[in-house]
């Protein structure tokens, strides 16, 4: 990173009066997955902000990004609709919390509904 632009990336931080500050950079490292059986997943219904449309969000995921995506990429399959997943919650489309649940439960994942 050059000197010019090193402002850019302090969050938050304006002035310091102490000669020897050092701003120190956050690190963007992701959790490891935690195993399937200590995942506490929640399947919830969701309509807000979604223009009147259903939606299923299954929340509670701890891991990895890619792992998260390989969930998703299953409970789309078995579900039998379109979805994706964003900040860390899996987003199905359509009210299927009873349908998610057991292709959670099935595959390994401790998950309840919600609501």
């Amino acid at each position: 990173m050059s000197k010019k632009n090193e402002w850019k990336n302090r969050d938050g931080v304006v002035y310091s009066t102490n000669q020897n500050f050092e701003y120190e950079y956050s690190s963007d490292q992701e959790p490891d997955t935690l195993p399937m059986q200590q995942q506490n997943l929640k399947v919830i219904l969701d309509k807000s902000m979604r223009a009147g449309k259903q939606v299923t969000l299954v929340t509670g995921f701890v891991g990895k990004t890619s792992d998260l995506e390989a969930l998703t990429k299953v409970l789309k399959t078995k579900c039998g609709v379109g979805g994706s997943f964003k900040n860390g919650e899996i987003i199905l489309q359509g009210d299927l919390r009873d349908k998610a649940v057991q292709a959670l439960i099935n595959e390994g994942y401790k998950a309840k509904r919600v609501g």
